[in-house]
Order: C-alpha cells, then structure tokens, then sequence
C-alpha cells in the first residue's frame, strides 16, 4: 500500500518562504517511491516579503497559505485540518520562511519559539510514532517540539562550504545532539523517528542536495 506523506510548506522562495529546490526534489523522491502526498501551510500572513532580486524585504502582504500554493499546484490545505491518522509520515523542507513563518528563529536565535499550530502537529506526529523528515533550517522545529532529540544541520564548523555553523551549535546548546554529516548524507534518530539532512545549509551542487534529499526520503518512507 503506498506510503501517505503530508508535506509542509512555509512559502515560496528560499528567503521568505519554503526553498523551492528542496520542496521540489522531495516531491519528485516521493513520487518515485509510490508516496501518496498532500501539501500543508498554515493560513497566516508572512513575517514579510522578500524581493528575491535584491534580497531586501518589500512593504507587501502575503498569506503564506496562498504563497505555498505557488509550489502545491494549488493542491495545498490549511495546517490546521491536518489529520495525523490520515498519514504515514510528514516531512517538512527548509528555507527561510521555517524561520520565519513557522517559527521566530529568524529574529530570536536560539531563543526563538516556535508557532502552536506547527509544534501541535510535530508533537502529535511524534506521540503516534510516525516518522518525520526534515531539512535545512527546518530541524529546528523538531529541537523545539522534540528536546533533546538528535539532528543534523550539518557541520558545526564554520567555512565556506558551511556558513550556517552557528545553527549546529545553537542546536547543541538547546539539549540536542547534533551529528556532523555531509551534504549526501543523513542522521537518523531512531528513537524518536526523525531524520534530517543539511540541504542548502551547504555550500553544494544542486545535484548533491537532490541526491542528500533523496537519501532522507527513503530513510522516512522505510521507518513508516
């Protein structure tokens, strides 16, 4: 029987929304695999919008409901109709809208909070002992929603090829255990059925985060 996956969304675009190549590619893996999958966004207003040209915020409004819709075909649903029983596992892509729509990261750091309706759903996925998929910036929600929960970013050194280091610390700070892995590589917390991957966190081929993605993907789908 195929695999039912809800997948979340944040948005439209890597700086204010769900970064689109990660959402892409973990749609085309999940297709390849036979999932059956229904997109989710909350229906609330963007932090704000970002001129992706210029990477500057604008003065528009935005529903991030509407915006994810971009991504979904127009196939999207409220997250707050989500039914944990009607699926198998969720999977949530990254981009910076996880940081700022889905949560505060953005503006708070490691004293951010995440959004009720978010941290209800993790929390219901993870008492049901359903699988979930996370990558990005995106596992910081599980950090928040599951404390002490293992996870990886990536590297918790910063370089070029890793600019976003501080998040791993940030993570380990929080009561995490964060695990260094590579970009085509995954963590799976056994335990508490999540795995993450870096994606764009690193500095890598287009190619690579398709192939990193695809590697989580087939991690969810076999603890499902």
């Amino acid at each position: 029987m195929a695999k039912r996956v809800a997948l979340i969304l944040s948005g439209c675009g890597v700086y204010d929304g769900t970064e689109v190549h990660e959402a892409s590619a973990v749609m085309v893996h999940l297709s390849r695999a036979g999932a059956k999958v229904q997109m989710f966004a909350p229906d609330v207003e963007m932090m704000h919008v970002v001129n992706h040209c210029e990477g500057k915020p604008g003065t528009d409004k935005r529903n991030v409901l509407q915006e994810s819709a971009r991504i979904a075909r127009g196939d999207v649903t409220d997250l707050a109709t989500l039914d944990v029983g009607a699926f198998d596992a969720l999977i949530i892509p990254g981009g910076f809208g996880v940081a700022k729509n889905l949560s505060d990261w953005a503006t708070k750091g490691k004293d951010y909070s995440i959004k009720p309706e978010i941290e209800k759903v993790i929390k219901a996925f993870h008492q049901a002992k359903k699988p979930m998929g996370m990558c990005c910036i995106s596992p910081v929600l599980a950090a928040k929603a599951i404390p002490g929960c293992e996870l990886t970013v990536g590297h918790d050194s910063e370089c070029e090829k890793w600019p976003y280091a501080q998040v791993a610390k940030a993570m380990a700070e929080l009561g995490c255990k964060h695990l260094n892995k590579n970009v085509g590589e995954v963590h799976i917390d056994s335990k508490n059925k999540l795995v993450t991957t870096s994606a764009f966190m690193c500095n890598a081929d287009i190619h690579e985060i398709f192939d990193g993605l695809g590697v989580m993907v087939k991690e969810v789908l076999k603890l499902a």
